[in-house]
């Protein structure tokens, strides 16, 4: 999350390590939509990291023992409203909370991370689902209409109550104002899916170093949560809602602080990197290539943040357009695109000598080198930057395997990197390169992509790899499915962590 702070016991001995500051209960703030807004000056249930092993197995106990509580109570009330006609039901009586022990001032070391894993989110079924899980996701159907008044809001206690955070987030808060409210949401409306969540989540505490985020942060947005959620989800919000949603967020928090804090041990927060080429392809597009100040590691197929220094605070993610280097440097294809602050200053000011900032690397759309599968790669646009770094990650490995790629665009002169692509096949005899031209007639394979990957199938043997527009992996995914290709086989970045065409 991009930065946060609360009161602590150490400047008011007075007032515990993360309560919010008290507020007159008749004062009005405005909210960051621009609209009058009252600030409620109830807190709600304190929001603290989990501490460590021997604290975390006690309160362990106690959460299992609250959940037991709360899935008896549950089931208690749905039992006595399914006896009532609709208008008569009642809401579910409240229930105190235990709240959290606090955090000592030092994080245990967390074990080593997760490799990551092609799998995206995926909710557990309902009746599967944990009480806290039930209770979480009725909260979200509930501000669904509401999720843009409920962001406003989110920023709004924020920033009234943390003024000093402000300076953390952009001037501008047009494309950040959704994305840590959403990446919250994410988390915790899949609290129940561990393995991918704490991928999802250590990925997410080791980017947000670069923002200057300290664990002590964390606890002023999951009062700002706390504080949206039950006033845009007051149909369905108790004491059992805000209970389970304290648990969730306590998780989140601790996983991103403990991925923090072991990144810290043998990495930056950022890099700063020179940038020693810049190579313009058609109008829109150029190829920026980079040399960082200190050796960058990462895997063919990832993707970093980029800040540039007209635009400070503002990240944006773009692929590495090749396999790692012997002389360190990094390619990004950029395409501008309208109103896009990062992408049209990398297209259309940067040059040779400027220095831009980089985040850690990141993304699990890497190559599975113990396998003979053949890969089928599908590149729309700038997607072709990730695609073509996969097949010389290939090509390095000295392994002779069957690699599809298919290479898409709206048009024949946006097909920018096809003779790199075409040298690459002719150099080597198990590679295969389809261009695709989506709206025009071409000399070039025509129509859809997702259609044209399909009429080459089947694809059974092969793993998949997708990158481009959100829009053309969901319709390649759904080809690919439909053609009989397993779901697990089928590797892309998590739609959520994409950057969509407006960065």
């Amino acid at each position: 999350m991009d930065a946060l702070t609360t009161n602590s016991a150490e400047t008011d001995p007075n007032r515990g390590w993360f309560t919010p500051p008290e507020r007159e209960t008749d004062s009005h703030q405005r909210t960051a939509d621009g609209g009058e807004s009252e600030i409620p000056s109830r807190s709600p249930a304190a929001i603290r990291p989990v501490g460590r092993a021997a604290a975390r197995k006690q309160r362990a106990q106690q959460q299992a023992d609250q959940q037991e509580q709360a899935q008896e109570r549950a089931q208690e009330q749905a039992d006595h409203r399914a006896d009532q006609p609709p208008d008569r039901q009642t809401p579910p009586p409240a229930a105190p909370i235990s709240a959290p022990e606090p955090a000592p001032a030092r994080i245990a070391d967390p074990a080593p991370a997760a490799a990551p894993s092609p799998s995206t989110f995926e909710a557990a079924p309902a009746s599967a689902a944990s009480p806290d899980a039930l209770l979480i996701r009725r909260t979200m159907a509930e501000i669904g209409p509401v999720a843009d008044r409920t962001t406003g809001y989110f920023y709004a206690l924020l920033f009234i109550r943390h003024p000093e955070l402000r300076e953390l987030f952009p001037a501008a808060m047009d494309a950040q104002r959704d994305r840590i409210l959403k990446a919250l949401l994410t988390a915790a409306e899949h609290i129940d899916n561990t393995e991918t969540l704490v991928e999802y989540l250590t990925n997410l505490g080791r980017g947000h170093r670069k923002y200057g985020t300290q664990p002590e942060h964390y606890p002023a947005v999951g009062e700002a949560l706390i504080g949206a959620l039950s006033r845009y989800a007051a149909a369905v919000w108790d004491p059992l809602t805000e209970a389970a949603w304290v648990r969730a967020y306590t998780v989140i928090s601790q996983v991103m602080i403990d991925a923090a804090a072991a990144d810290e041990r043998h990495a930056p927060p950022w890099w700063q990197a020179e940038i020693v080429s810049h190579e313009p392809r058609t109008q829109d597009i150029a190829v920026v290539t980079v040399r960082p100040d200190q050796p960058y590691p990462f895997l063919a197929g990832q993707y970093t943040s980029l800040e540039t220094p007209w635009w400070p605070r503002v990240w944006r993610h773009y692929s590495f357009a090749s396999a790692p280097r012997s002389d360190g440097l990094l390619s990004f294809h950029v395409k501008a695109v309208p109103a896009g602050w990062v992408s049209n200053a990398l297209v259309h000011r940067a040059r040779p000598g400027d220095v831009i900032r980089l985040g850690p690397p990141a993304g699990s759309m890497v190559v599975d080198h113990t396998t003979d599968s053949g890969l089928l790669c599908v590149g729309g646009g700038t997607g072709i930057a990730p695609i073509k770094a996969l097949v010389e990650d290939v090509v390095e490995h000295g392994r002779k395997r069957s690699v599809e790629v298919f290479y898409g665009a709206r048009h024949d002169h946006d097909l920018y990197d096809l003779d790199t692509m075409l040298r690459m096949q002719e150099e080597h005899s198990w590679l295969s390169v389809r261009p695709v031209v989506a709206d025009t007639p071409s000399s070039s394979l025509s129509g859809p992509l997702p259609d044209i990957v399909r009429q080459y199938g089947p694809w059974e043997a092969y793993d998949a790899y997708l990158s481009g527009p959100p829009g053309m992996i969901r319709s390649s995914m759904d080809a690919l499915v439909g053609g009989g290709m397993p779901s697990h086989r089928i590797r892309h970045d998590a739609l959520e962590e994409l950057v969509a065409a407006g960065d």
